[in-house]
Formats: C-alpha cells, sequence, structure tokens
C-alpha cells in the first residue's frame, strides 16, 4: 500500500478499504453495489451519525489512524447501544487529501473494522470524495430486538440515576496530551479509543431503564438532556462518584479538580440511565445520583447545588484545541 490515494485513485482506494471488511449474519448484501441491504427483524431500524473533523475531533500527531477509526466507530455504536439497541451496520463516508498516504486509510478503516466487530456490527458501505481536510463522517444502525427504545424522556422522580463505563478519563487523556506527555498511558489510550459498553445499553432496556443516554459532551451537559426532556430534576452526589487515585495524581500535577473531568469531560461514551428505585441492578451499574420533581434549581445539580463551571463539551462554543 505504497503512495498516496491520489495515486491510488477513487475505486482503487475503495477497493483496498472494502478487502479489509468482515460480515455478520445481519448483513444481506454488503458493498459493491448501489446500497447495501442489511436485515431488520424488529421491522425498526434504529439510526444515528456523526462527523470527525481533522483539527477539530482528532490529531494526528496525538492519534493514529487506527485509533481515530476505533473512535469513529465507538462514538456512534454507543448511540445506538444507549437507546437500548444493539448496533448492527455502519456506513462510512470519508474526505481525504489526495496527498494521504494510502496506508493512513487503510489503517482507519482497519479500526473501524475492530471496533464494530467488538460492538457485533460490520460496515456495509459509504464512499470517499477528495478534499483538504480529513473528514470522518459515520451513520450506525440498530436493532430493537422487539424492545421499545429507551429515550431521553422517560425519567420519574424517584428514580436512580446509573453510570456504567468510564467517566473523565478522556479528559485528563486530553489535559496530559495537551501538556506534551504520553502517560499515565491508561488515560492517553482511553482518549484515543474510548471502550463504551455497549451490551449495557440493551441489558439496561430490559431491566427496565426510563431514560438512557452515552457520555458524550459530559455527564452534567448529557444528563441535562434527560433532565429537559422529562421535566425533571437530577441531582448527582459527588461522594458516589468513584475518582481513581491516578485521576487525582493528574489533576494535581496540572491543578485540575479531577472532579471536573468526571462532571464535564466527554468522549468517554459511558452508559449513564434512571431507573426505578426498586429495581436491582448488577454490579457494572454505579448509583451516582436521582431524579427529583421540578424545581427552580436548574436541572442538574450536584450535592443540591448549582454547577457553575462548564458542563460540557459545546461545537459551537469556544473553539477549544482538538480532541
Amino acid at each position: 500500500m505504497k503512495g498516496t490515494v491520489g495515486e491510488l485513485g477513487e475505486f482503487g482506494l475503495i477497493r483496498e478499504l472494502t478487502s479489509r471488511l468482515t460480515t455478520t449474519p445481519a448483513v444481506r448484501l454488503g458493498p459493491g453495489d448501489d446500497a447495501a441491504v442489511v436485515s431488520a427483524p424488529d421491522r425498526r431500524v434504529v439510526a444515528s451519525t456523526d462527523i470527525l473533523l481533522e483539527g477539530r475531533h482528532f490529531r494526528r500527531d496525538w492519534s493514529t489512524a487506527y485509533d481515530v477509526g476505533r473512535k469513529a466507530a465507538a462514538q456512534n455504536l454507543a448511540d445506538i447501544a444507549a437507546m437500548g439497541a444493539v448496533p448492527t451496520a455502519l456506513l462510512l463516508g470519508l474526505v481525504v487529501p489526495a496527498e494521504l498516504p494510502v496506508t493512513w486509510a487503510g489503517e482507519l478503516m482497519d479500526g473501524i473494522r475492530d471496533e464494530c466487530q467488538v460492538a457485533g456490527a460490520a460496515v456495509v458501505g459509504g464512499d470517499v470524495v477528495r478534499g483538504e481536510t480529513i473528514t470522518v463522517s459515520i451513520t450506525a444502525l440498530g436493532d430493537l430486538r422487539n424492545h421499545e427504545p429507551v429515550t431521553r424522556s422517560g425519567a420519574q422522580p424517584g428514580d436512580v440515576v446509573a453510570v456504567t463505563g468510564w467517566l473523565g478519563w478522556s479528559a485528563a487523556g486530553y489535559a496530559v496530551l495537551s501538556r506534551g506527555f504520553r502517560s499515565p498511558r491508561a488515560f492517553v489510550e482511553a482518549h484515543r479509543r474510548p471502550e463504551p459498553p455497549y451490551h449495557a445499553g440493551p441489558a439496561a432496556a430490559g431491566l427496565g431503564a426510563t431514560a438512557m443516554t452515552d457520555v458524550s459532551d459530559g455527564l452534567v451537559a448529557d444528563l441535562g438532556h434527560i433532565a429537559e426532556a422529562s421535566k425533571v430534576r437530577i441531582d448527582l452526589r459527588s461522594g458516589l462518584i468513584d475518582i481513581p487515585s491516578q485521576m487525582s495524581d493528574i489533576g494535581q500535577a496540572v491543578g485540575v479538580d479531577p472532579l471536573q473531568w468526571v462532571l464535564t469531560g466527554g468522549e468517554d461514551h459511558a452508559i449513564v440511565a434512571t431507573f426505578p428505585p426498586d429495581v436491582k441492578l448488577p454490579a457494572r451499574w454505579k448509583v451516582i445520583g436521582e431524579v427529583l420533581n421540578p424545581s427552580a434549581l436548574p436541572q442538574v445539580t450536584v450535592d443540591g447545588a448549582p454547577w457553575t463551571s462548564k458542563s460540557g463539551w459545546d461545537h459551537f462554543g469556544d473553539i477549544e484545541d482538538a480532541q
């Protein structure tokens, strides 16, 4: 795979990328035709889309092409799981400059393919276009398997708030990378390659979750969407949230309260959900708060008080370094 994508050409690049793919039983017709065919036994398809832009969402000096591929797939497949659905398929839209090495594009596809395999899905098609800035656009599909989707609007006063997965690890890794370091490695890798708990989403639906979302923009921000849609207040208890000692060490080194990363750091793609109080939750779920009746206070509070710091990521907020 020597040379550039410009030298290989559009159709040569497509052949190279699709040659790396695997499939699943849900794929009736994969890449190579006008469109793919994916089975939908439930007769409903859950769909989500996202875009990663070089310089805004990733940096090639921080992340390998494989890392970018894993991350791009993960953040979309996590959205499917957060609806209580099982991921089935993924479509890729790729914009690359002509001088990009073919090896970079191939490694990107390897990352996307491998993350799909973790979630039980497969890449079924897409498109490639020449452009000045690398842009990775993903559309993910999923199957509800005869369950109702778990939306953001079902939380009820009295419910507990529980989370599974990492919180604040990606933000801590970003802080480390921003200062020119590459360790502690576990946090840097959490930023480069998030590990969403895909199976927890459908499992939560089976347990009776009333509302659910993945933590992509920050815990306070994403729970704010649930609070707004459900017309409730959510109170988080900081004492119930685990902060690893190594994260505390990073925070001390860079002068940041690690609780801020946990509450406002995105891109870990943990899954947070609300459950009726009598539901017996598996050990993987950690109760971190409760759902209350609406009040004059903000819709998400921490220890009963408003959270006054920035609540999370906003694409149209202040421009920050790429994550």
